[in-house]
């Protein structure tokens, strides 16, 4: 790691901050991260840290890998207009990605270089993980990694639903809507009612333990010519520990009559155990800055999935924000929660660094 005189090696708290409003300032829609890249890249340049974009877009800062921190820079799409709001006791920042994900990015960008730990920002989570997909088969696996996703500053996440998704397409001949004959459209109808009969459950099951589906698209009617009738449907399926990708896609093509399905890849469900270093680490740390530790499992997915995938290390997801506030109109985030997480995560990484020193495992 280089040093020179007109670097800082220490982030304050205004600057965290300052970091924060400025990341949030800056549109980063999925597939349009650069702004955002080269602002994270000046951060770690001012600051006196190695730093580089990689070929797909990530922001990697390497240093002691006894622990990654890495979030995601992009967000989804929609406007909302960035403002600091002081209420009586606090401030809050209004803007898209404020918690998802930019604050927990921010908040990991300030920890990584008051604690000397790798950082890295990943691009396109937010649509395909390209990012994460790329990290995993391009470097070692660390000694632990944090992910970042709001869980709130005293939430830590263990576990997450995996995805699968895919296209449905039918064709059948045209003819006069009088015939009985099912057309494309009704064969679309038919095999995704059946897929969601299929794993129907008991309501009392929490949703975390289901297979949930949702269709996300469909279009259909006459093809150009006239000729044919067409039908496309977009699926999404979400799947509990206790399964996995391949055991769900089956079940869905057992009751593929007509039409065909393609996948996309699939991203594994995952669940940590609370009993690992770090997550012992984060239930001291929050206590240490007066907050009561909280377990989480959640319902959706994010690039957690992808690193369980690949490394057999421990790992948790931690950041500022209240995920119910994820995508919405009225995103925003607490100061002072951002706060408590920058010194959450940096007690965290201290203390990892300094076990992975004991034990000779530290980079």
């Amino acid at each position: 790691m280089s040093m020179n005189a007109t670097t800082n090696p220490h982030v304050s708290t205004a600057e965290a901050r300052e970091l924060l409003v400025d990341l949030v300032s800056i549109p980063s829609p999925s597939g349009e991260e650069a702004e955002a890249v080269e602002a994270l890249v000046e951060f770690f340049e001012r600051h006196g840290r190695e730093v580089s974009v990689d070929e797909v877009g990530n922001v990697r800062a390497p240093a002691d890998d006894a622990v990654l921190l890495t979030s995601h820079v992009d967000t989804v799409p929609g406007e909302i207009p960035v403002e600091v709001e002081a209420t009586d006791d606090d401030e809050v920042l209004w803007g898209r990605g404020s918690v998802d994900a930019t604050g927990p990015l921010a908040a990991m960008a300030a920890a990584a270089v008051n604690t000397g730990v790798s950082f890295v920002g990943v691009v396109g989570e937010e649509t395909s993980s390209r990012g994460a997909r790329h990290l995993v088969t391009d470097r070692d696996q660390p000694g632990a990694v944090i992910n970042g996703e709001p869980s709130g500053a005293t939430g830590i996440t263990l576990g997450y639903r995996g995805f699968l998704s895919g296209t449905y397409v039918a064709t059948s001949e045209s003819g006069h809507t009088s015939r009985p004959d099912s057309n494309a459209i009704q064969h679309a109808i038919r095999w995704w009612s059946a897929v969601e009969d299929a794993f129907e459950t008991d309501h009392y099951e929490p949703i975390f333990e289901q297979v949930t589906t949702k269709p996300v698209g469909i279009d259909g009617g006459s093809s150009d010519d006239g000729l044919s009738v067409e039908a496309t449907l977009e699926a999404q399926l979400r799947i509990p520990p206790s399964l996995d990708a391949e055991s769900v896609r089956e079940t869905a093509e057992t009751h593929l009559e007509v039409g065909t399905v393609s996948w996309n890849e699939p991203i594994p469900p995952v669940m940590e155990s609370p009993r690992t270093e770090v997550a012992r680490a984060f239930r001291v740390a929050i206590r240490a800055e007066g907050g009561d530790p909280r377990l989480l499992r959640k319902t959706g997915t994010s690039d957690m999935n992808i690193y369980a995938g690949a490394w057999d290390c421990p790992m948790v997801t931690y950041g500022p924000g209240d995920s119910d506030l994820d995508h919405a109109p009225d995103e925003r985030l607490s100061l002072s929660e951002y706060d408590q997480s920058v010194a959450v995560l940096e007690r965290v990484a201290s203390t990892l660094v300094e076990k992975a020193a004991e034990t000779g495992e530290s980079a």
